[in-house]
C-alpha cells in the first residue's frame, strides 16, 4: 500500500471529568465507564486523594497526579494510554499550587492540561482567591500558548460563560460562577487563542456539565456548563456530555482529536 493510500490514524478520544472525589467516582462505576468508553486521555479534577497510579492501571493507563497539600481536597490528574512526557506540576504560584489545581503533560506531541479553577461561592475571601487564580492562570496559559505546541485544556473552570450556559441565568447574575467580571475573563481567555470546542459542537444549543444537589436539579436539567475542553493548534470535534454516566455531580465531557 502506498503512502498516499495509507488509512488515516484513528482519532483520539479525550475526556475531562470533575470526579468530586476519585474514590467516590470509582464506587459509582468510573472504572467500568472508562473500560467501556476507552478515552485515550482522561483529565480528572477534584480527585481529593493522594496519587493513585494503580486506580486504572489495569485498563492500560499511565498517570500523573497533583494532589492538594490539604488531604481530601481539590487535586488534579492526567491519565493516558500513551506514556506522559514533560510533566509540569503547578503554575509556580505557591498559594495556588498548594491546592493542586494545574497539571500538564505532553502526550503524543500534544500538551494536555488538567485544570480545576476555584469556586468563589463560599464568600468574599474565596472569591478574592478565585480572582487571583484567574489572573495567574491566564498569564500561565498565555506563556504556554506562546511556546507554540498544540494544546488541549480540560477542566472545571467554575464559570458559565454565556447566558445559554446555565438554566437559570437571570437568578444567578450576582452569584459566583456567573459574575460579569468572570464572564469577561472567560471571553478574554478564549480570545487569547483557545477554541471552546464544546460550544463549537453545540452551536446555539444548551447542554450542561454540572447540576447542584438540590432536589430536582438533575431531573429537571437545571444545570450549568462550567467544564470545558479548549484547544489551540489542534482540532477536537463531536464534543458532548455523557449526562447518563452519573459518576459525579459533573458529567464527563468528551471529544475526538484528529491526528
Amino acid at each position: 500500500m502506498s503512502a498516499s493510500t495509507q488509512p488515516s490514524p484513528a482519532p483520539l478520544k479525550i475526556t475531562t471529568l470533575n470526579a468530586n472525589g476519585v474514590r467516590s467516582a470509582l464506587r459509582k462505576g468510573l472504572a467500568g465507564w472508562v473500560g467501556r468508553e476507552a478515552p485515550d486521555v482522561l483529565l480528572l479534577q477534584e480527585v481529593r486523594a493522594a496519587p493513585m497510579p494503580d486506580a486504572l492501571a489495569h485498563l492500560g493507563y499511565h498517570s500523573a497526579w497533583f494532589p492538594a497539600q490539604k488531604a481530601g481536597y481539590s487535586g488534579v490528574a492526567i491519565l493516558a494510554r500513551q506514556p506522559l512526557e514533560d510533566v509540569r506540576v503547578g503554575m509556580g504560584q505557591g498559594e495556588m499550587d498548594a491546592e493542586g489545581r494545574v497539571l500538564s503533560a505532553r502526550i503524543g506531541g500534544v500538551r494536555y492540561v488538567s485544570v480545576y479553577l476555584p469556586s468563589g461561592s463560599s464568600g468574599e475571601a474565596r472569591q478574592g482567591f478565585k480572582d487571583r487564580v484567574l489572573g495567574a492562570f491566564q498569564d500561565w496559559t498565555a506563556a504556554l500558548l506562546a511556546q507554540g505546541e498544540p494544546v488541549v485544556i480540560g477542566g472545571d473552570y467554575n464559570i458559565a460563560h454565556q447566558e445559554i450556559d446555565l438554566k437559570n441565568w437571570r437568578a444567578n447574575r450576582g452569584n459566583s460562577g456567573f459574575l460579569p467580571h468572570e464572564r469577561e475573563w472567560m471571553g478574554a481567555h478564549l480570545a487569547s487563542g483557545l477554541t471552546d470546542t464544546h460550544r463549537a459542537t453545540l452551536g446555539d444549543a444548551a447542554e450542561y456539565t454540572w447540576w447542584s444537589n438540590r432536589a430536582g436539579a438533575y431531573a429537571n436539567n437545571v444545570g450549568w456548563r462550567i467544564d470545558y475542553l479548549l484547544s489551540a493548534g489542534v482540532a477536537l470535534s463531536g464534543v458532548r456530555v455523557d449526562r447518563e454516566a452519573r459518576l459525579s455531580d459533573h458529567a464527563p465531557l468528551s471529544g475526538q482529536l484528529s491526528r
